[in-house]
């Protein structure tokens, strides 16, 4: 156990949807504070007012709620170092920019972004590397007022020093910048608001933050963090940057690999407890090669950083569809059948008042048939709408491989009065009669199988036909198979 008290952090900016990446990340930072007795801060990082909107802090928020992965201090449940919107938090960026200014640590660059370009092109065109040439480091009291009287606002840098920025990284260990590619950088920009860089170091330190755990994409801002922590005296935390989920082409996850966001998944009818153990399984490696379903607990108790690996990971679909298909066969099918009825209502299938208990019953009677062959419960309504709808279509090529067989209209018009004529309507009585009928005729029982099949779905495949028939029910089978000798007639 750690001597203080663990405080971590999951930091995301409301400028969208939460994505998978970002969701590991908060995974990581929970199983972390939950193995450690500590403390899962959520904090937002809304300083860019122009793309942060109140829409995507909503969708953060629910993407975790619905993951688990619930906060200890932030949003909503409020905390002793808030608030926890980086936007209620600028009196104390601006405190903390004046005294690195009064310190001599930062000075205002009054430099416009079209001098910057022309000095930056002039220096690339000389061979040599741009870092921000100093020019208003020692501008007199006199300069400045010029400045100000043309109307510039003057952004604050921070001044870098000499030499070279070490610190330890839990997963790659000693890590070293020399300074001199470090150059003067922003730390206030022109309209009073923070860069990421310096509200980061300020959020973290007054939040007393221990460990910051993040994606690798943001090594390269840890040595600027580090230097902006010892010129405030703050004590630095310590570091972990976990790798990056990259697509099966080893670029960065995007929508070409399947949708990077978490309410995607969630809308499609996979499973939290799925979506976390599959997170948590990119690059954490537990040493139990041979186990892969882990339960919230088994997390929590394995969890280590020292057992994150370096290397990124990758993102397979099919191995999260697997997993998925691996929680849905143990899943409550009431839970799943209020799934279900919730996309059926998103694809606006079915309204509300159609939701009757008659209309639950039949759809807990789909998932029952239904969930060994699927993946996610959206999938239903993928491969088996004729679950929800009369006007389903016949696939062509079971039209041409199976109604368009000679004896068909025949064999459906038997097995229509054969159906008719059953008292019982349930899968084992269907099944009797209809083998027993082949049996009478000296045919296959699949000459009566195939047909009926594409007649009541449209589809060559799908579950056991006989349980098939029992979930749709007489009324509704009899009236697809009517339709199917009218199809056939018409042709």
């Amino acid at each position: 156990m750690m001597s203080e008290t663990v405080r971590v952090r999951f930091a995301p900016s409301p400028t969208g949807m939460l994505h998978l990446g970002g969701a590991r990340t908060a995974l990581f930072n929970w199983a972390f504070a939950r193995k450690h007795g500590g403390v899962f801060i959520l904090r937002i990082e809304d300083t860019d007012l122009t793309r942060s909107t109140e829409e995507s802090v909503g969708v953060i928020l629910e993407s975790l709620k619905w993951l688990g992965l619930f906060w200890d201090e932030g949003p909503e449940v409020g905390g002793p170092y808030g608030p926890y919107f980086q936007s209620q938090r600028l009196h104390l960026y601006r405190e903390y920019a004046e005294k690195l200014k009064s310190t001599g640590f930062a000075y205002e660059c009054y430099c416009t972004p079209e001098e910057l370009k022309m000095r930056k092109e002039a220096t690339i065109a000389q061979g040599r590397s741009w870092r921000y040439d100093r020019k208003c480091l020692h501008l007199s009291e006199r300069e400045r007022r010029a400045f100000r009287e043309e109307g510039r606002k003057p952004v604050l840098r921070f001044r870098v020093p000499e030499g070279v920025t070490t610190f330890v990284d839990m997963l790659r260990g000693e890590v070293t910048f020399d300074n001199e590619e470090l150059d003067d950088f922003v730390i206030l920009k022109s309209d009073g608001m923070p860069t990421y860089n310096f509200a980061c170091v300020v959020d973290d330190a007054l939040m007393r933050i221990t460990h910051v755990i993040r994606g690798d994409d943001h090594i390269s801002n840890t040595p600027r963090q580090v230097l902006l922590y010892k010129a405030l005296g703050f004590p630095c935390p310590q570091f972990a940057h976990v790798p990056m989920i990259l697509g099966k082409d080893k670029t960065r996850l995007s929508k070409r690999h399947g949708s990077p966001s978490v309410t995607y998944y969630r809308d499609m009818g996979y499973l939290p407890e799925a979506m976390v153990n599959y997170l948590a399984r990119l690059s954490w490696a537990t040493g139990e090669e041979e186990k892969e379903i882990f339960t919230r607990e088994e997390i929590i108790e394995r969890f280590s950083l020292e057992q994150v690996t370096k290397h990124a990971a990758v993102f397979d679909l099919d191995k999260l569809n697997w997993m998925n298909s691996v929680y849905l066969r143990a899943a409550d099918p009431l839970r799943l059948r209020d799934i279900l009825v919730d996309i059926l209502k998103r694809h606006g299938v079915i309204r509300d008042e159609e939701c009757t208990a008659e209309f639950l019953e039949y759809c807990t009677k789909v998932i029952l048939l239904m969930r060994e062959r699927i993946r996610y419960v959206a999938q239903i309504l993928e491969d088996a709408a004729y679950f929800f709808t009369e006007h389903y279509e016949y696939d062509p090529q079971a039209v041409e491989t199976v109604l368009c067989e000679d004896g068909v209209p025949e064999v459906l018009q038997v097995s229509f009065e054969l159906l008719r004529n059953l008292e019982a309507f349930d899968a084992a009585t269907i099944e009797m009669a209809i083998r027993e009928e082949a049996g009478r005729r000296g045919m296959k029982a699949a000459r009566f199988i195939h047909p009926l099949r594409v007649a009541v779905s449209g589809k060559k495949v799908g579950p056991g036909l006989f349980e098939l028939l029992e979930v749709l029910g007489k009324e509704r089978v009899l009236a697809r198979v009517a339709r199917t000798l009218e199809f056939l007639k018409e042709r």
